[in-house]
């Protein structure tokens, strides 16, 4: 009996009828459908707990444990003609011959694999931000209204020092702080958005370092802060106060860009303490993947990636957040299986690469691990033996037979595994043909 018909005894259905050596040609995709559920490297997972053969694993994929279910099928069929002798011999045909599913052998090499997992992702900007009128800018008067006589148009960036906006011809600048302005700074005041205002003055060039002092020490409104502030305001064309009074700056993390103006928010129209005058988002590139939750445990904050844009381009990463909630689409149901996920943010290394593009689809391969000078095999060339554990089915002048081995490390990306077992590099081992 051949290779193909031992293969095709263990399809699950009637069994295979045989005349002369030769299988009933019905049989063959049968088994080619079992031995195939090994073929997709998308299912591959990480390191093997132990030699179980089908619940034994950590998958990154769901699928993966239904994929070893049916080739178990496949293995029993193999394991048993192995012990048949069936394999032995240099008149054995080779697997696929004979009217049999199509396969095809790939060598066992030794090298260095890198454990890789490919996610999907959409590229975006890092946060997103609402600009109130706190109160008439320029006023100080701490509510009241004026007039919108310039606005930025949609997709303008603005950056420290520059104008965000003007009410009735006064300028309001942006500085940078995660403290929002809310109340007017004169000096001898002290407090964080008083850190915020010296630091930007030093970064504006209208103040340095060392005549503010130590940093411990920013956080208090002195004489410097008034003259350099009043630097500024010369530059802006303000008057001159070296006090800067509630709607005369907007603090954000960073750089804007404008997304939208606020409903109604036109020149002319009256910009009323509370109203929103403009939503803008960072300018800083951020990956967010929908992981499953089940595959928290695979990655990190620190993992590096590599980032394919839509171009075909590839950029370095690093995974920033691996979020701790998760969260479930209201269709997908509850317990197992759900489509429960979580968020991971990625940020750029260059993140210049991935210029004016927003929310655009990218996929994500993570590293989580790597190991030099080990065997490496085809993913799709590991069997599921009925008894526990795994094998690959070497072929060679001798014919063939299996080889019990022990998967290690997987590269999703690569469809590749580590194995340890009695194999050579150069050896040949069968995998599912196309």
């Amino acid at each position: 009996m051949s290779n193909t018909d031992a293969r095709q005894q263990a399809s699950g259905s009637a069994p295979a009828q045989v005349t002369d050596g030769q299988a009933d040609p019905c049989a063959p995709e049968q088994t080619a459908v079992g031995r195939a559920a090994t073929a997709d490297p998308a299912h591959s997972g990480r390191r093997a707990d132990g030699d179980a053969a089908v619940t034994g694993y950590r998958r990154r994929g769901r699928g993966w444990a239904v994929a070893l279910v049916a080739v178990a099928v496949v293995a029993a069929g193999v394991a048993g003609a192995d012990a048949a002798g069936l394999f032995k011999g240099a008149g054995s045909p080779a697997a696929g011959r004979g009217g049999g599913y199509q396969t095809g052998t790939e060598a066992v090499r030794r090298g260095t694999l890198t454990e890789q997992t490919q996610q999907n992702g959409t590229l975006g900007n890092a946060g997103s931000y609402t600009v109130v009128v706190p109160s008439s800018p320029g006023s100080g008067s701490g509510s009241g209204s004026g007039t919108y006589t310039w606005l930025p148009a949609p997709g303008r960036v603005i950056r420290r020092g520059q104008v965000l906006y003007r009410v009735s011809g006064a300028p309001v600048v942006l500085l940078y702080g995660g403290s929002p302005a809310y109340r007017s700074l004169s000096q001898g005041m002290t407090g964080r958005d008083v850190r915020q205002l010296n630091t930007g003055l030093v970064r504006l060039g209208y103040a340095t370092a060392a005549a503010l002092g130590p940093r411990s020490g920013w956080d208090y409104f002195s004489g410097e802060t008034a003259y350099a502030l009043g630097r500024l305001q010369s530059h802006l064309g303000l008057t001159v106060t070296g006090t800067l009074p509630l709607g005369q700056a907007v603090f954000l993390p960073g750089p804007a860009q404008v997304s939208a103006l606020g409903t109604g928010v036109v020149p002319g129209a009256p910009a009323t303490a509370g109203s929103v005058v403009l939503t803008a988002t960072s300018v800083t590139p951020v990956v967010t993947i929908d992981l499953d939750a089940s595959q928290q445990g695979e990655v990190k904050t620190g993992d590096r990636v590599s980032i394919t844009l839509p171009d075909g381009a590839v950029t370095p990463g690093v995974i920033t957040q691996v979020s701790n909630v998760a969260t479930s689409s209201p269709a997908s149901g509850s317990g197992s299986g759900s489509g429960a996920t979580i968020t991971v943010l990625v940020s750029l290394a260059h993140p210049r690469a991935a210029v004016h593009l927003n929310q655009a689809p990218v996929v994500v391969t993570i590293t989580t691990g790597s190991a030099r000078n080990v065997l490496i095999v085809p993913v799709n060339a590991l069997l599921a033996q009925p008894g526990g554990g795994y094998a690959v089915e070497v072929t060679g002048p001798g014919g063939h037979h299996l080889v019990s081995v022990r998967p290690r490390l997987f590269d999703d990306a690569a469809g590749a595994a580590q194995v340890t077992g009695n194999l050579t590099p150069g050896q040949r081992v069968v995998v599912p043909g196309i």
